[in-house]
């Protein structure tokens, strides 16, 4: 709720806070100097009782009037349900503006953002839970700048929604950059799991963190005369404190009942304190409850059933009376200390008052609540996903209606971005159960919404699904594609493979045969660890030989043979060919788009890569450019966006813009960071960043990055682009470790031959290889460059050739390297790459003692931000132009 404690809350005066409250009259003058000034975050925490809600009412308090203060807080009951507390934090704000204001305010997060807030209709599709959580970061990010000074507080934090705890956790990250106060109070130890994670890290963003302790004697004693009078004795007072341990809320509401029961403060009279202080709890509480009569025990049963953000006339439809009634019982509830009203908004004095109340309601007629306030809610228009808080306490009872009513509420959570409850209601939907025609399809609807964040739970739900009748033809043959996915991502690739082919094998040729082909090729393609690589080759070649890419399933076939092609260093006319032959009109065809689901993202990293390797670098680059734009506006920031960044990167490589190319990388690296730890994309990212940065010379640099990522062997069994490898190997030599690198340059070239992976532009190991042999084995040298010489003219690429000539000029004196430096050179010219150019023309000056083409070189050098390269060139130019 975001309105004022009302008058007359019974709650304790904040004896024992002065520090506390000094940090937050500090902050909230800081928020109000300048701003431009840093925000600041302000964490209270502490066991039940102990204050903390008094704490954050007397900052509200402090900022009203000198700060605009929106508030909210989470609820025991309600925290299965997502945004339910930034909703409560933001949408006051936000209903007043008109739906074009919002739309103007949202910008580009509009269709991300606007839907987990509640202002705007969800568009109907998945929606990636980290790209909402984004937008929400940027919409209170303007919020802070349109009302400042703004201050932001969150009550019983340990009870708010996962997905707001995600946000909260994102947004204090900002704080140094924004100018806005958050204060936020949670119970110790309150929260678990995910939720206990971005609980932690709020705390350790923390500018202070205060544990909130239990009252001492003296402020128990000064808080007794104040509220009982001065007369009040010492052994009373001491009494007082024995009797709550100095918990502030025991110890306010223990001196109410003294109060009530006009007991004296007095030593004689110490001994009825214990007897008094069972009221204000347990079954003291529902004694007290039990005694405003029944209307009102069904008023306050409705309200704990509401949980948060109750209405009156909610808990009144809920508890099945007038409203004349409602008020009545709204008054006595509020004598007697358990609820309180703000307008038509209700809350609970306390959460423990809450949580009793709830608790005490026996378990049938609790689930019978729910089941009505499923129906209220759902009649007072709020949706399936709100109703479906209520729906889940529901027993099982064979309803259909039921089980269609939690399918909804499950779509509507995956369309805010909210994945987890889309689960929760899918998992009780199956408990119901669903009807036979529609079981195995609720299975996979289970396993679509648990594919990203639980392969092994995906597995068994979809293995189930397709064990039932249910499916048709087309749905089955996703269900099996997510299952080698989930399988995939479950390291357990043979089963994902023997799943595929268990379906295909039902299936006479055509199509839906020919997608199942071809997804089984895509695995085993990008994984490195396939015992019989050429035999996969020659029957892939055989399958897309015939294609002419008439449905997505034949051009899905050919980029797989594209890229096998590339991998294996075959014609790179044939390569482009295969890929142009993939596309409609030059572009990606429908239902092969960047965000499409029926297919996997893989295959659009293996077009661009195949147009890249091919030196047709202006097709992978508006490729990778259109798929970074396409992912930006869908709001996907995870690990499609990642890797999209990652590749557009290497293009820059691959074009000689390294300074580009590196910002793009570690974007690419940013935004895998936030996806997890230790995938396989850290390393494909990496690998990349690590090139460039070697191209640049900024040797240290890349080495902390291999460092940081855990470039080392053993790597995932992942092909990557460019081969991980070979550029580990490289980056060994050049920072001095020879016998490291010579090793993984050997074993680098055990394997990729064993695997028939010769593309020597993709996995460039025998350049480095050879020219680290030259000196103590130059036969050995030489036959690798002959051999790679040999497979670079079979590419047949300029880059391709250029790159071999110049390292067979590196392995020649005299005028036989000028003449190989020469060539390598105008070969490199003509091709795409501008720094392998730079470093050729650097060369050849430097063997042909020519300033002319030392002076080329550099300034090619120097457009390419190839530093290293530069400053080799200047060491060479001065003794060249003499």
């Amino acid at each position: 709720m975001t309105h004022g404690r009302p008058e007359g809350a019974a709650w304790a005066p904040l004896w024992e806070r002065d520090d506390e409250l000094a940090a937050a009259s500090h902050a909230l003058d800081d928020l109000r100097m300048d701003s431009t000034s840093a925000g600041r975050l302000l964490v209270f925490g502490g066991e039940a009782g102990t204050g903390k809600t008094a704490l954050l009412a007397a900052v509200r308090g402090m900022a009203e009037g000198r700060a605009t203060v929106w508030s909210a807080r989470g609820g025991e009951t309600v925290t299965s349900v997502p945004f339910n507390v930034v909703r409560q934090l933001l949408q006051p704000a936000l209903v007043a503006l008109t739906p074009e204001e919002i739309h103007e305010y949202l910008g580009d997060w509009y269709e991300i953002a606007g839907p987990a807030l509640g202002v705007t209709e969800p568009g109907g599709r998945q929606v990636d839970p980290q790209a909402v959580c984004d937008g929400l970061v940027e919409a209170v990010t303007r919020l802070a700048h349109w009302k400042w000074p703004l201050v932001l507080i969150i009550d019983d934090a340990h009870w708010a929604d996962q997905e707001t705890l995600q946000w909260l956790a994102a947004f204090v990250r900002r704080l140094d950059e924004l100018s806005v106060l958050v204060v936020v109070a949670h119970r110790t130890g309150g929260a678990e799991g995910d939720s206990a994670r971005h609980l932690a890290a709020v705390d350790a963003a923390a500018h202070t963190l205060s544990i909130l302790r239990p009252f001492g004697p003296d402020a128990v004693a000064s808080l007794t005369r104040a509220t009982l009078g001065e007369h009040a004795d010492a052994p009373f007072c001491r009494e007082i404190w024995a009797v709550t341990g100095g918990n502030p809320y025991e110890t306010v509401e223990l001196l109410a009942k003294v109060q009530d029961s006009e007991l004296e403060p007095v030593e004689s009279c110490a001994d009825g304190l214990r007897a008094l202080n069972r009221t204000p709890k347990g079954n003291g509480l529902v004694a007290r409850l039990e005694s405003l009569g029944p209307d009102a025990i069904r008023l306050a049963w409705a309200a704990a059933v509401l949980g948060t953000d109750i209405s009156l006339d909610l808990a009144a439809r809920l508890a099945g009376m007038s409203r004349d009634k409602a008020e009545d019982c709204v008054d006595r509830l509020r004598t007697a200390r358990i609820l309180l009203r703000d307008g038509e908004d209700l809350e609970f004095v306390q959460p423990k008052i809450a949580s009793t109340i709830y608790r005490s309601i026996s378990g049938a007629t609790r689930t019978a609540l729910h089941g009505r306030a499923a129906s209220v809610v759902t009649l007072a228009g709020l949706g399936a996903a709100a109703a479906s808080r209520h729906l889940l306490e529901v027993h099982p009872d064979d309803d259909p209606e039921l089980v269609g009513q939690l399918r909804q509420a499950a779509a509507e959570h995956l369309a805010v971005g909210a994945p987890d409850a889309a689960r929760r209601c899918l998992e009780r939907a199956l408990r119901e159960p669903p009807l036979p025609e529609i079981h195995a399809r609720v299975l996979y609807e289970l396993g679509c919404a648990t594919l990203l964040t639980s392969p092994a739970t995906t597995i068994a739900h979809l293995r189930e699904a397709l064990s039932m009748h249910g499916l048709d033809q087309e749905l089955r043959v996703d269900a099996v594609c997510r299952l080698s996915q989930a399988f995939v991502h479950n390291d357990q690739l043979e089963e994902g493979l023997r799943a595929i082919d268990e379906e295909a094998g039902r299936l006479g040729p055509g199509p839906t045969r020919l997608r199942l082909q071809a997804v089984r090729s895509m695995w085993e393609g990008i994984h490195a660890g396939e015992e019989d690589a050429p035999g996969r080759s020659r029957r892939l070649a055989a399958l897309a030989g015939p294609l002419t890419g008439r449905d997505n399933s034949e051009r899905a076939l050919l980029i797989l043979r594209a890229f096998d092609a590339m991998t294996r260093g075959e014609s790179a006319e044939m390569v482009v060919e295969l890929c142009d032959r993939a596309l409609v009109n030059g572009r990606l065809a429908p239902g092969l788009g960047w965000t499409d689901t029926e297919w996997s993202f893989e295959l659009r990293l293996m077009l661009g890569g195949c147009y890249a390797f091919a030196d047709r670098i202006d097709r992978a680059e508006s490729l990778f450019t259109e798929g970074v734009r396409a992912y930006e506006s869908a709001g996907w920031s995870g690990g499609h966006l990642a890797l999209s960044h990652a590749f557009l990167g290497y293009v820059h490589r691959r074009r000689g813009r390294l300074a580009d190319a590196e910002r793009s990388l570690r974007e690419g690296l940013r935004l895998a960071d936030r996806v997890g730890e230790g995938l396989p994309m850290h390393w494909e990212v990496a690998s990349m960043l690590i090139d460039t940065l070697l191209a640049r010379g900024h040797v240290e640099e890349a080495g902390a990055i291999a460092d940081q990522y855990g470039f080392a062997p053993p790597s995932a069994s992942t092909i990557y682009v460019p081969d991980a490898m070979s550029v580990r190997g490289r980056l060994l030599l050049a920072l001095g470790r020879t016998d490291e690198g010579l090793s993984q340059l050997e074993a680098t070239a055990q394997a990729l031959t064993a695997r028939g992976q010769y593309n020597t532009v993709l996995a460039p190991w025998a350049y480095d290889l050879a020219r680290a042999l030259a000196h103590e084995d130059p036969e050995r040298a030489a036959h690798l460059v002959s051999d790679a010489r040999m497979q670079a003219e079979r590419f047949g690429t300029d880059t391709a050739i250029g790159e071999a000539l110049r390292c067979a000029a590196a392995l020649e004196t005299g005028r036989r390297a000028v003449a190989l430096y020469r060539k390598a050179a105008t070969y490199l010219e003509s091709s795409p790459c501008a720094y392998e150019h730079a470093v050729a023309r650097v060369e050849y000056g430097i063997a042909a003692e020519s300033a002319v083409e030392l002076e080329r070189g550099l300034t090619l050098a120097r457009e390419c931000g190839a530093d290293g390269l530069v400053d080799r060139a200047l060491d060479h130019l001065a003794p060249a132009r003499q």
